[in-house]
């Protein structure tokens, strides 16, 4: 429960890159003691979510731009294949998966739950790479999961601020995935082309030329 609890806060943001986990302050967050909110730690390094510095402590952790570069050419690339393999889906079962994760993406929209919309979305996404029913290929999209939702959520942040509330961010995804029901591969290729998820690149790099 406890790494559930610091998962969703990093996830929406509300600790964030570089920031530094201060056990004190977490334990009462928490209402535990140390040893469990250690153990809750080592789980989240284990993911991927956190580094631990001797002497120093636990941090969220940090992409560079090239971090980021690579795994968002590498999302987009297996997506884009999933979406040519699988279109249209002849297993209709296939595709509720994506559907569960749209409602549980509704709810905590609704409910301004951000972790759980960003762990949702990974969930969305990861569904759709499965219509393609290529082991291998979903194999490959889980092997970068945590560092995924750590640039879904950076992505959630900036899209919320300068473009979209979260009804509409649900809503682009709804879209999404009633262009892949629909077995128009083309028109879903287009739609995953603009599907926004580099926002906060963009608009990294335009403060850089404006600043």
């Amino acid at each position: 429960m406890a790494a559930d609890a610091i998962r969703k806060k990093i996830l929406a943001g509300e600790y964030g890159p570089g920031e530094r986990l201060l056990e004190e302050r977490l334990t009462e967050e928490l209402n535990i003691s140390r040893p469990p909110l250690r153990e809750a730690l080592r789980t989240l390094e284990n993911e991927g979510l956190i580094v631990t510095r001797p002497r120093r402590g636990s941090f969220v952790s940090t992409l560079t731009d090239k971090d980021v570069y690579e795994i968002l050419t590498l999302r987009s690339t297996l997506e884009r294949m999933a979406f040519e393999l699988g279109i249209p889906v002849k297993d209709r079962a296939l595709l509720e998966p994506a559907r569960k994760a749209l409602l549980e993406m509704e709810r905590a929209a609704q409910d301004e739950d951000r972790g759980s919309l960003v762990q949702a979305g990974y969930d969305f996404h990861y569904a759709l790479v499965g219509i393609a029913d290529h082991q291998r290929l979903n194999q490959t999209y889980a092997s970068v999961q945590r560092q995924l939702l750590l640039c879904m959520a950076r992505n959630l942040i900036a899209r919320e601020t300068y473009y979209e509330d979260l009804p509409n961010h649900v809503a682009r995804h709804k879209h999404l995935f009633e262009l892949v029901e629909s077995g128009n591969r083309e028109a879903a290729l287009a739609e995953l082309a603009v599907h926004g998820e580099r926002s906060f690149e963009n608009i990294a790099k335009t403060a850089e030329e404006t600043g």
